[in-house]
Formats: C-alpha cells, structure tokens, sequence
C-alpha cells in the first residue's frame, strides 16, 4: 500500500507522459499536499514514525517544483522551494531519531537545488554532517536507507537523471551511498555528496532540455507487444497506471 495521494500521482505521471509539465507540477503539489495531510492509515503527519511516511509528500512537492521549472513557471517552483524548505525543518518536531533528521536537512538541499534557490552547498554539507553525528546511534544504515522516509529522498534525482541517460537507472541506490556499512554515518552521509556534486547540474539538464522523464516503474525490454509511436522503441515503463515509453517517457500504443 502506498501513501494516500488520492489518485494525483497518477494524474502527474499523466501528466508528464503528455508532455504538461504545468499540469503536472499542479498534479503533484496536490499529491504533496494530500500525503502531507494524512499519509497513511493510522498515520499523523506530525507523529513519530520509523518509517517516515511522510517522505512520499516532500518528494512530492519538490518534484512539483521541477516540472514547474521545465514548464517555464519559475515563480511557482520558487513557492514550491520555499514551502518545501519550511515543511522539511517542521517535521523534525515529529519524527524522532537523529537519522530522520539528517534525512529531512538532505530534503532541505533537495528543495534548494530543485527551486533554484541559494545555499545549496552549504544545506548539502549541513545534511553530510547531521549523517556523520548520527551515525554512533545507527546499527544497520542499510535498513535505515531503505525506509519510505529515506527512499522518497532518493527517488527525485534518481528519476530526473532518467532523462539524460535514455530512460536508464543512472544513479542506482548502491551509488547513492558509501562502500562501508560498517561506518554508518559515512555510509549515510554519501547520499548527501552525491547530491551536492550532482544534483544541481542535473536539474539545469533536464531544464535545458524541457524534458523529465517518468519515474521508473516496471519495464520490460524489446517487447512484441508495445512500440512507441513517437520514438520507435519497444522498451516499456509501467509506472503509476501509465504505459509508457522507457525511452521518451511519451504514451507507448500496444501493437497487435
């Protein structure tokens, strides 16, 4: 069961799919918001949780902010930064343990670099070093890294370097974190550099470009059953009740 979106995650991956970025930015600051609100089941937004639910709303909403970006509504992406920023440092009264924190200053940066904001280094460096202080009080970071909280942090670049790479998996979660579990805040707080030395350039890519790719759902390659009509592959992303092309990220059409 994922977080309750009411269906706008979907409606964005429409959205994106149809090459709307506008619509897609509103699609998801709404699935933003309704995550935000109410997670799950049984789930406050402002109460402890291990997992952290409320991750699949921040990356909501920081994701909104790049589609606005693409569609060429820098004023709304600037919103979407600024709000982002706020929420992230407002839920550290509700979630409990020092490695959420680190988690929720990496959402910080995320939400600078994504708006265009100032002060991405140094909220990238401030996230590396809350990682580095928690470490002491984290046995399995590996466990820790695979939590919705931690997870939704990893999805946004992870997705906007889709584009770049024809529609592959660029920054696979191993990269995304160091070579040694057994030092647990610099296992964490790689997440952090990989970010700052990347994330921003990414950003102005997929903004040069005008194009953001789906996210990455479930594909299956050299199929005999899609083709794109845009781009010709035969490569296919199920993703969020989309059927799309790996490649283009554009509606693939099911072949006979």
């Amino acid at each position: 069961m994922r977080t309750q979106d009411a269906g706008h995650r979907a409606a964005a991956v429409a959205a994106i799919a149809d090459r709307d970025y506008r619509r897609a930015g509103d699609e998801y600051t709404r699935a933003g918001w309704r995550v935000l609100s109410d997670p799950r089941d049984g789930i406050e937004p402002f109460a402890p949780d291990e997992k952290g639910w409320v991750g699949d709303g921040l990356q909501y909403l920081a994701t909104s902010a790049v589609c606005y970006r693409v569609a060429g509504q820098e004023t709304r992406a600037t919103r979407r930064g600024v709000e982002g920023v706020a929420v992230a440092k407002d839920l550290v009264n509700g979630l409990e343990h020092p490695v959420q924190h680190a988690c929720l200053n990496e959402f910080v940066a995320d939400f600078r670099t994504v708006a265009g904001l100032d002060g991405v280094e140094a909220a990238y460096r401030e996230a590396e070093t809350a990682y580095r202080d928690a470490g002491s009080a984290v046995d399995s970071p590996q466990t820790w890294g695979t939590t919705p909280l931690f997870e939704a942090a990893a999805t946004l670049i992870q997705q906007v370097a889709r584009g770049p790479a024809n529609g592959e998996i660029e920054l696979p979660w191993e990269d995304l974190h160091g070579a040694d579990p057994d030092d647990p805040g610099s296992f964490l707080a790689q997440r952090a550099v990989v970010k700052r030395q990347r994330f921003p350039s990414l950003i102005e890519q997929v903004i040069d470009d005008g194009f953001l790719a789906t996210p990455r759902g479930t594909t299956e390659y050299d199929t005999d059953h899609h083709r794109c009509p845009h781009c010709g592959s035969t490569d296919v992303n199920w993703v969020a009740e989309s059927v799309v092309c790996l490649r283009c990220s554009r509606p693939t059409a099911e072949t006979s």
